[in-house]
């Protein structure tokens, strides 16, 4: 199966109507974020991280949204970003974590620290899951610890 970032159109072509149906075997956007995050999620896990809480979003528009965050075998807060991508142009997954990316993960992380009445020690990382993810031997997932830090 061949996997395309193509997302599905909503709706008929400039009207209003039920949502387009997925057609067979397609492959969305959303489908592939799913899928690298449950490889990524997987790593983590093996590794003795345990899930706190999956894609995690502020209310409203123009908030941030958390991939996953997990607790470390020491107790620190960690809150992760998954990037997939296909091959290593463009400097690959890792290079795709933007400034304004950050930022977005921070202000979601700030958000969801605002229920703890002492914060926890935290983290910012990030897992890449590099190749095509319908070809297993091409699939590389990489953890990069303290990827980025608040100001």
């Amino acid at each position: 199966m061949w996997f395309s970032r193509k997302q599905v159109a909503k709706g008929p072509p400039g009207g209003a109507g039920a949502d387009a149906a997925e057609q067979p075997g397609q492959i969305t956007t959303k489908r592939l974020g799913d899928a690298a995050e449950s490889l990524a999620l997987a790593h983590l896990v093996r590794a003795g991280m345990k899930l706190v809480e999956s894609n995690y979003r502020t209310p409203g528009r123009g908030g941030g949204e958390v991939d996953l965050i997990m607790r470390a075998p020491d107790g620190t807060l960690v809150f992760v970003e998954v990037r997939q991508r296909r091959s290593m142009g463009h400097g690959g997954a890792a290079a795709s974590v933007s400034a304004v990316k950050q930022r977005r993960i921070i202000f979601a992380a700030r958000h969801y620290l605002m229920r703890f009445a002492s914060l926890p020690p935290c983290r910012f990382d990030v897992v890449t899951v590099q190749g095509w993810l319908d070809a297993p031997e091409t699939v590389a997932v990489e953890w990069l610890r303290g990827a980025f830090e608040t100001d």
